[in-house]
């Protein structure tokens, strides 16, 4: 769409109701068990994502028949008997491509081909590879990267090691393979375990499906009982809480009547606490029937947090808390400094232009809330980060002066219909040539 800079005029009032961006994780996931299953599923509220593409065209590849309208996608699978295809193209899409790798190896012989050289044909798939060789399929790869050929046809369960110290996905690969084969497998994991909250999303789904699997407390080991099927089912996909979490502060800090739907109470994404935090900033909200409604009278109280399993929130937290009576404090969240931006000092220079009082340690954010409102009237560098966008558009509805956002568009990076959205709920923004 071109460069695009956005206004924010000050915005008193929101109301009506949205269903909320939907899952790229869940609707990745959805995509490839309805494949995986004999018979027709059915995947209601599918995310459009770089990763959801990527799988769609992949299935359809292997196999798969697959049906789409605005509402839902129609997938019949081909179960334990993909196609005999002899070339994969998961573009840049990383977690496909892992996932599929596992799934190729029911194929004889597939390469994954390179056709982002510079992204994802850089990034190493060594210990998915070894845990592959481990079950008897041949791998011919790139010290590690693609192109990745992958000659299977008969992988063999049975005692599998593999590495979680660099990805969760290599294991997610295994966990969706291993109940195809006819032996029964156990799945340990070596080293340190990253993203354990998505392998607790792998699992959910799984189980959705129709598939047994015993893992331990820590997801350190797996007992996968072989020779089973994977159901067809119907699907819904959840809301995506990061993006969501930016709908619900910009409905606390108005005066408003919001409701946002899809968001199950029980979510297994750690970004759901969003919720928790504008509780305890006393937001008059309601959490049931997978809705979250807000009546917001814009008061609220200062907040401490340890954001460190809701990292994609926590930006969204702090704009809430810029209008917050008292002094908030979010830490353990270090890891923000390396995302699309360093979300820590990048952001707070651009909420202290927009006159909020903040301040900066290695891993806090420290907000002196201004329950009076803010300045605003000026222009500011979302540094072309969607997470900086949605942020600082919530401090817009609540300044004094209209604030310009350069280059919002990047906001569609994980949620193209941000703005349509703050829109319908009577948002004043505009985009600006």
């Amino acid at each position: 769409m071109g460069h695009m800079d956005l206004i924010v005029k000050p915005t008193p009032r929101l109301q009506g109701e949205i269903g909320a961006l939907s899952s790229k994780n869940y609707t990745t996931r959805y995509l490839l068990v309805a494949a995986l299953a004999e018979g027709t599923s059915t995947v209601y509220f599918p995310a459009h994502s770089e990763d959801s593409d990527a799988m769609r065209r992949c299935i359809q590849d292997l196999g798969a028949v697959l049906v789409e309208d605005e509402e839902k996608a129609v997938i019949t699978g081909f179960g334990r008997h993909p196609r005999d295809v002899k070339e994969l193209n998961v573009g840049n899409a990383g977690a496909v491509l892992r996932f599929l790798m596992g799934i190729a190896s029911l194929c004889p012989d597939v390469t994954f081909v390179n056709t982002y050289p510079d992204s994802l044909g850089k990034r190493p798939h060594d210990d998915l590879i070894v845990a592959l060789e481990q079950m008897g399929v041949e791998v011919e790869h790139n010290d590690g990267r693609l192109p990745i050929r992958i000659r299977g046809g008969r992988p063999k369960g049975g005692r599998i090691q593999v590495s979680g110290s660099v990805s969760s996905q290599y294991l997610s690969a295994l966990l969706f393979l291993t109940p195809l084969l006819a032996e029964d497998s156990e799945i340990e994991v070596t080293g340190d375990l990253k993203s354990k909250v998505v392998v607790g999303q792998t699992l959910e789904v799984l189980e959705q499906a129709g598939i047994v699997i015993h893992a331990s407390d820590d997801y350190m080991r797996f007992r996968v009982p072989g020779s089973q099927s994977y159901q067809a089912k119907t699907y819904t996909v959840q809301g995506d809480y990061p993006g969501s979490a930016a709908v619900l502060a910009a409905a606390v800090v108005t005066e408003s009547d919001v409701l946002v739907k899809r968001l199950p109470v029980e979510s297994k994404q750690g970004e759901r606490a969003v919720v928790d935090v504008l509780r305890m900033m006393e937001a008059p909200l309601t959490h049931e029937h997978d809705e979250v409604h807000v009546k917001g009278n814009g008061k609220l109280k200062a907040v401490e947090f340890d954001g460190d399993a809701a990292t994609d929130a926590v930006l969204a937290m702090v704009a809430a808390a810029v209008f917050a009576e008292g002094t908030s404090r979010f830490y353990n969240v270090e890891n923000l400094r390396y995302k699309e931006c360093d979300r820590i000092t990048d952001y707070l220079a651009e909420l202290r232009k927009a006159g909020a009082n903040v301040e900066e340690r290695q891993a806090e954010i420290i907000v002196h809330g201004r329950p009076e409102g803010v300045e605003g009237g000026v222009e500011i560098n979302a540094h072309y980060d969607h997470r900086v966008i949605m942020a600082l558009t919530i401090v817009g509805l609540r300044a004094k002066q209209p604030i310009t956002i350069k280059d919002a568009h990047h906001v569609a990076k994980s949620y193209p219909q941000f703005f349509e959205h703050m829109k319908a709920l009577g948002a004043q923004v505009e985009w600006v040539k």
